[in-house]
Parts: C-alpha cells; sequence; structure tokens
C-alpha cells in the first residue's frame, strides 16, 4: 500500500481515530469509576459499623441513666419518709410555742435558736457529706490578720 493509498484509507474513515480514543477513554473512566464505587461501599460499611456502635452506646447510657434516676427516687423517698417523724415533731412543737406568750413575741430567744439548730441538726445527720471542700473554705482563727491566712 502507498501513502496516496495510506491516506485516502485515512479520509474515508477518519472518524474511526476520535472513536478509538473515546473508547479508550471509556474504559479507563469505568476502570476508575468502579474502583471509587468499591471504596465507598467499604466506607459506608465501616461508618454503618461506626454508627451502630454510638447507637448501641447511646441505648446503653440512657439505660444506666433510667437506672441511676430510679434509684436516686429511692433514695430520697426514704430520706424524705425518714425525716417526716422530725418535721412533724417540729410543727407540733412550733405550734405549741405559738400558743404561749412568748410565741406571740416578734423575735425568738436564744435558747429557742439552739432548739432550731439542734432541730436542724437531727435533720440532716443521715446526709451523706458534702463532695465539695467546704470545711477549708474559713481560716479556722477568725481573728487572724488576713496576710496570715
Amino acid at each position: 500500500m502507498t501513502w496516496a493509498a495510506g491516506f485516502a484509507l485515512l479520509r474515508r474513515f477518519w472518524w474511526s481515530v476520535p472513536m478509538a480514543g473515546l473508547l479508550i477513554g471509556l474504559l479507563l473512566t469505568r476502570a476508575r469509576a468502579d474502583d471509587l464505587e468499591a471504596t465507598l461501599k467499604a466506607e459506608r460499611a465501616a461508618w454503618s459499623a461506626e454508627i451502630a456502635k454510638a447507637e448501641q452506646l447511646r441505648i446503653d447510657a440512657e439505660a444506666r441513666f433510667a437506672v441511676q434516676q430510679t434509684t436516686a427516687l429511692a433514695t430520697f423517698a426514704d430520706r424524705l419518709a425518714n425525716r417526716e417523724p422530725i418535721i412533724l415533731r417540729s410543727t407540733d412543737t412550733v405550734r405549741t410555742y405559738a400558743q404561749t406568750a412568748a410565741g406571740r413575741a416578734a423575735c425568738l430567744p436564744v435558747d429557742r435558736v439552739r432548739g432550731i439548730d439542734a432541730l436542724d441538726a437531727e435533720l440532716f445527720t443521715s446526709d451523706p457529706a458534702s463532695a465539695g471542700r467546704g470545711e477549708e473554705a474559713l481560716h479556722s482563727e477568725a481573728n487572724a490578720p488576713a496576710a496570715g491566712r
């Protein structure tokens, strides 16, 4: 075949060159798309497992909270039931005192205030110690100068 015949053939089938390029491009793009699809499926599977794990953690936390709330309510009810007789006795003391002449006075004498403090101490004896460090909040020697505290 001569050069002239080759060019004549090329002029007749010129459209096959871009078509071959497009076919090669399509095959390369499909291979890349398949690879990306496999990667996305793997990512989706990994995230699905993480989402399921997070959902299980949330359900477990809700169950723990329900148990804690039930325990707290039971403890509160027990404390309230234990305080009720003391509160009733305190209420009766106040009613009895209010019926006296001294009870009608504007101020309570010091010994009556100490009696109220004793009732408060009796009420809160079964309470657990506070979580704070309030016992260290004040200096043991109140008359000491601020610089020496």
